[in-house]
């Protein structure tokens, strides 16, 4: 079963019991799909599908952020509530430690020694950790290992 059927499957089944919040969300990421399809005209596969859900969630944190500096304590938990419906269709994300020793052999593998070698270990690791951490936390530990 494709990540998409059982996202539908998803759908189905909150409408049965009536979770509303919960079918909302993930009309929003079906309707998130089936805009990327008309506008790139190709079928998603799931990586696609991946890639969009965590666009989705990178989103919906950054509107957390305006929210809570705005005061707004009713929104942000809107945008939890969406991003907690979101999750599980991730993969699990690397906890700092194995972010960091995946990095740490990145770094051994170019052969990057300075901050001036950050642009090779980013394109690797950005390739090799896609979907297993967030592009902001492989930025922060390449930094801290390379300084």
């Amino acid at each position: 079963m494709t990540l998409r059927e059982i996202i539908n499957q998803d759908v189905k089944n909150a409408m049965k019991a009536k979770e509303t919040k919960k079918r909302d969300a993930l009309r929003l990421l079906t309707s998130a799909f089936k805009q990327i399809e008309v506008d790139e005209r190709k079928e998603l596969n799931d990586e696609d599908i991946i890639k969009i859900i965590q666009k989705q969630v990178k989103s919906r944190n950054d509107s957390i952020t305006q929210y809570k500096e705005a005061g707004r304590d009713d929104l942000v938990q809107v945008e939890l509530d969406e991003i907690s419906f979101y999750m599980p269709y991730l993969p699990a994300q690397l906890s700092n430690d194995e972010l960091s020793s995946a990095i740490k052999e990145i770094i051994t593998k170019v052969g990057a020694t300075s901050m001036k070698d950050m642009g090779k270990v980013m394109g690797t690791a950005s390739k090799e950790l896609s979907g297993k951490a967030d592009g902001k936390r492989i930025n922060e530990c390449v930094k801290t290992l390379l300084s």
